[in-house]
């Protein structure tokens, strides 16, 4: 008998037997007697990674300055074009964001945005947990992230300081 009139036996003989089929069930038989792990969230919750990259925050100096500094580094390096600056004079001559939205139906969460940034103005933090219920929801303007910077600005600088040996 010739290979492949062999090989053609075979193929009959497997299909006649249905072994695809006997060995899918093997694979759902051992995972259906496994011990299943199941998170209640929102009482529960996984560990995130060090480096998990959520909602945007703009963050201030230590003397309530915001750090930004109207660079648009940010803006420019965004591939989704999801941030938009706008930038105007200071009384002391310094220039700063007049302007600062980020639409995150846009955003792709790639975090290029906070590598760009020279002054650590924009970060992207570890909240994972917010909604829109209206297309306008997930338009972040400058005082929304400022007030989201200042409310976690403890966490925001202790996960900068845990990462800071990776950069």
């Amino acid at each position: 008998m010739s290979t492949s009139q062999s090989a053609s036996f075979k193929d009959i003989f497997s299909s006649f037997l249905l072994l695809e089929l006997w060995k899918g069930l093997a694979v759902t038989g051992r995972h259906f007697f496994a011990r299943k792990i199941t998170v209640q969230y929102p009482e529960e919750r996984t560990p995130l990674s060090p480096r998990f990259r959520g909602l945007h925050a703009l963050r201030r100096y230590e003397n309530g300055e915001e750090r930004c500094i109207a660079c648009k580094l940010c803006e420019a390096v965004c591939p989704a074009m999801a941030i938009t600056i706008e930038a105007g004079q200071r009384e002391d001559g310094s220039r700063r964001t007049t302007r600062y939205d980020i639409d995150l139906t846009k955003c792709i969460f790639c975090g290029f945005c906070e590598e760009s940034c020279p002054v650590d103005s924009i970060v992207e933090t570890h909240i994972f947990d917010y909604h829109g219920e209206k297309p306008g929801d997930l338009y972040y303007t400058k005082d929304m992230l400022l007030a989201i910077g200042d409310r976690y600005e403890q966490e925001i600088a202790a996960n900068k300081e845990a990462d800071a040996k990776y950069r």
